[in-house]
């Protein structure tokens, strides 16, 4: 009998919905120029008659009891900043997607860490838009020894699968993940059909071979990943590359991670011979100020794991405009003007002609609720023109009815502020500690109101 002839249908990149033909904008979710043709072909298994697809070999039901819950290996890459943000180290098995804006540094990372993993564990660079040339170029240029890493440049996934079966390497790297095409689907590369279908096949060959795969992953101008929504829960982890083009520094953050803390965060320093290592983060992002400056102060935050302690800092002006302007820049732009309404409200304080800009140092994206009380005494200290004192330290958050609630982990972040020379916190009652910190004045608020009082 002949097999059915393939059918062809439509599938949003949006929201993943599904339709019969091409149209320029998806009806479910108003998205336009987002559906991409899908080849669906015949399913596996034989369908039976008046019955279900026949049982695949090898696969059995278990009791959840029975399943004895091994911790799985990890392995060290050489990079701490990394292992941290993968939750203690790269998890055999595991499939990990890297994305980022371009040249943010997604390539050199990847390649320095198989520098660093070469030496005790097969490695397979897979690039579908360099060269082998052009990576050895890089190599040369970072200083790194290319002994153990294999190369291969290549975009079908049938013939990268193949090569990774010789090889049989411990660490996959793929760059990048939209270049890829496999024979199985009839649309052009990059496309949502042929980028699912290509993550998951690497996903099967990474849980059958015990391979530990890492994906590049194209973003797209909005700054989300580029590719089918669903590509990020066939991984096991999303890294995302944060920071400033210009900048120095570049932060790596976990997005999803299902061997580890999510929105864990590990800082890099760019430099002439690639990234290197930040291991005390919250010293580069405090202020260096010689005298105290207003519109400056420092708010404890946390990153995952770790507390980290960073400078916000505002400037409000008086507006020429009709509509004053509401800027921030590593904080949400609503929750700013949602805190202005507070300030004014229960502070009695209004900007409504003023210009509002407040920006965190850096080049860091806040986004728990902590710095809702800094940025208030940010704001307030630069409205004013008094300067804040330049040891004195802020978190916790604040409620629309003008009260301050504590927030998660506040006796770690008060220690880490001792270590950085901060003498005074003011901070959410319920975040005091009973035992107090050594060398620590700490001022417990309850309300918008208190805590204002407590810097006048």
């Amino acid at each position: 009998m002949a097999s059915p002839k393939p059918k062809s249908t439509y599938v949003c990149g949006a929201c993943g919905a599904r339709h019969p033909k091409w149209a320029g904008q998806c009806t479910d979710c108003g998205a336009w120029n987002t559906l991409s043709e899908l080849m669906e072909g015949r399913s596996r298994g034989v369908q039976r008659a008046g019955g279900y697809a026949g049982l695949t070999e090898g696969t059995t039901v278990e009791a959840l009891e029975d399943v004895s819950p091994e911790e799985r290996q990890r392995i060290q890459s050489g990079i701490g900043e990394l292992d941290r943000v993968l939750g203690g180290g790269i998890v055999i098995g595991s499939v990990v997607l890297l994305g980022g804006d371009p040249g943010i540094g997604k390539s050199t990372l990847l390649l320095q860490a198989c520098a660093a993993l070469a030496g005790s564990h097969p490695v397979l660079y897979v690039s579908g838009e360099e060269s082998p040339q052009q990576i050895g170029l890089r190599a040369r240029r970072l200083g790194l020894a290319g002994d153990g890493i294999r190369l291969l440049a290549e975009t079908c996934v049938e013939v990268i699968l193949a090569h990774a079966a010789k090889e049989a390497p411990r660490i996959m790297v793929v760059d990048s993940i939209q270049t890829l095409f496999t024979e199985l689907v009839q649309s052009a590369p990059g496309s949502v059909s042929q980028v699912r279908e290509s993550a998951a096949q690497l996903v099967r060959f990474a849980k059958q071979r015990d391979t530990v795969v890492f994906l590049v992953g194209h973003v797209t101008k909005d700054g989300a990943l580029a590719g089918p929504r669903v590509l990020e829960h066939m991984v096991d982890t999303v890294l995302y590359f944060e920071g400033e083009q210009g900048g120095p520094f570049r932060m790596v953050r976990s997005i999803k991670n299902r061997f580890g803390a999510v929105n864990e965060l590990g800082v890099f320093a760019m430099g002439d011979h690639g990234l290197r290592e930040v291991k005390n983060p919250s010293a580069i992002f405090l202020s260096r100020h010689d005298q105290p400056v207003p519109g400056s102060l420092v708010m404890v935050t946390r990153e995952g794991t770790r507390p980290l302690l960073v400078e916000v800092q505002a400037l409000v002006d008086e507006s020429p405009l009709a509509n004053p302007r509401r800027v921030a820049l590593g904080l949400d732009q609503n929750r700013l003007s949602m805190l202005l309404a507070v300030l004014h409200r229960h502070g009695g304080i209004g900007m409504f002609n003023q210009d509002v800009f407040v920006n965190v140092v850096g080049g860091v994206r806040i986004a728990e609720t902590a710095a809702d009380l800094p940025v208030i005494m940010a704001v307030l200290s630069s409205y004013r023109d008094r300067p804040l004192p330049l040891d004195l330290a802020v978190f916790g958050e604040v409620g629309l009815s003008g009260e301050v609630r504590p927030v998660p982990n506040g006796p770690d972040r008060l220690r880490e502020a001792v270590k950085h020379g901060v003498r005074r916190a003011v901070v959410p009652k319920g975040n005091v500690p009973k035992e107090g910190v050594e060398g620590l004045e700490i001022v417990a608020v309850r309300t918008l109101a208190e805590a204002l009082d407590a810097v006048a």
